[in-house]
């Protein structure tokens, strides 16, 4: 597949390196050679310092040829101009990133494809979802909800207390309600089989029906946390705007931000429950007087990634349940993990996922990837004579690092077993380790 990346900044270089080691045909195009540095000779991508609104250059770059063309430098205006141009050359799907929430509503869908962009993206917003999903209970690490929550993959930390530890997985049994399909140990993760075991300090990820979850919580040793009333967020970026306009009816909202006009122009934002304290969310006096004790999740959304890191860190010694940082830093988010920081958000990462899912010749209506985990989450609708309807699960052959986590038919959710059979039209979760969702492609097509 022939794809032009335009911007070599987080998101393009991530998904760049991403997609290099997939036997892409990838051409990253960037008017600063300083940010597409050694790509070329580090990874199995072209480079081009180049413009993407130029029709010279993106002739260069031979966009006529491209099956993607995704748009992804700092400026959304650019973005738009650059996916028009390259769709007039021949561009087969164009995407474009933007910071404009209101180009995301389905009135205006008809407008940016009638001129050439055929899909937006807003990571912000993406992030900002992806942070309040998780902050449904203040025990979960990870949250997803499949078919408008016909079925949720949760990801959760177990401690000692936990019912399900130092077990052979097939002694739980084998009509459960609840799927383990995948754990996290060491910075490796496993799909399980039934001889494998649950350690004291795993991450385990579960697939489950709503109405199942609270069986989760007193297998993981979680009732006694509290449920997530209070928030505070440390930085008024877009996101923590985003994140506290989406969560204000349900939580009650702290800002602390240390730029005095920002806060001005957060307050004119957003709505009066959500309360903008001019501050440096570091600063220990400051957090006890907002309350930092009795507070429930403590988001961390400053621009660097050590200080959100740290403040987590802090947040948790003051008894909070519920942490959130976002680490813009890849090489970063081990050690958050080994910091017991919590959560972990990485635009790059969920900019990456949904980039990713207009590559795949299968009709994937959802995929994830994983912050902590090597792994992917894939929703895969079944099509007519797809080689998943041609015998039991047990006997398809998946091929090792995947698992079927569960199925959506008729809108309603079912876990998976061995005698399970799929059928056409079935949505189907799908989780596998890193680099395999596309050898997966063959069995849903």
């Amino acid at each position: 597949m022939r794809i032009i990346i335009a911007g070599a900044g987080d998101v393009g270089t991530h998904l760049a390196k991403m997609l290099s080691g997939e036997n892409q045909d990838i051409t990253l195009m960037d008017e600063s050679q300083e940010r597409l540095g050694s790509l070329d000779s580090n990874f199995d991508l072209l480079t081009l310092e180049s413009s993407p609104t130029s029709i010279r250059d993106l002739r260069e770059a031979e966009a006529d040829k491209a099956d993607l063309f995704v748009a992804v430098t700092p400026d959304e205006s650019r973005n738009i101009v650059a996916c028009q141009l390259a769709h007039s050359l021949g561009a087969q799907k164009t995407l474009a990133r933007i910071d404009n929430y209101e180009f995301l509503m389905p009135k205006y869908r008809e407008f940016f494809a009638s001129i050439g962009v055929d899909s937006l993206i807003y990571p912000e917003m993406l992030a900002a979802k992806d942070i309040v999903d998780g902050m449904r209970q203040s025990w979960i690490r990870q949250w997803w909800e499949f078919a408008d929550g016909a079925l949720v993959m949760i990801g959760v930390k177990l401690r000692e207390n936990a019912e399900i530890l130092n077990v052979p997985l097939y002694t739980l049994g084998t009509d459960l309600s609840y799927h383990i399909v995948a754990i996290v140990r060491d910075d490796q993760t496993y799909i399980p089989g039934g001889s494998d075991i649950i350690e004291a300090g795993d991450l385990v990820y579960f697939m489950a029906k709503k109405k199942d979850i609270p069986l989760i919580r007193r297998i993981a040793g979680k009732q006694e946390l509290p449920d997530i009333r209070d928030v505070i967020i440390m930085g008024g970026s877009r996101i923590a705007v985003r994140a506290a306009q989406l969560m204000s009816d349900s939580c009650n909202v702290k800002i602390i931000e240390r730029d005095l006009a920002r806060c001005h122009r957060l307050t004119e934002a957003l709505s009066s429950r959500i309360m903008v304290i001019n501050g440096d969310g570091r600063d220990p006096s400051l957090l006890v007087s907002e309350g930092i004790d009795h507070t429930e999740a403590f988001i961390a959304l400053t621009d660097s990634s050590e200080t959100n890191i740290l403040a987590c860190v802090a947040a948790k010694r003051f008894g909070v349940a519920k942490t959130i940082a976002e680490v813009e830093n890849i090489d970063y988010i081990t050690m958050a993990e080994k910091l017991d920081v919590g959560a972990v958000i990485n635009k790059k990462k969920i900019a990456a996922s949904h980039i990713y899912q207009m590559m795949l010749d299968a009709d994937v209506s959802n995929v994830k990837c994983l912050t902590f985990a090597s792994a992917e989450v894939a929703e895969f609708i079944v099509k007519h004579g797809a080689r998943v309807t041609k015998g039991y699960v047990k006997d398809l052959n998946l091929p090792k690092g995947a698992t079927i986590g569960g199925l959506i038919r008729d809108n309603e959710g079912l876990l998976v077993s061995g005698s399970t059979q799929i059928m056409e039209g079935d949505h189907v979760v799908v989780f596998c380790l890193d680099g395999m969702i596309r050898k997966l492609e063959r069995y849903f097509n």
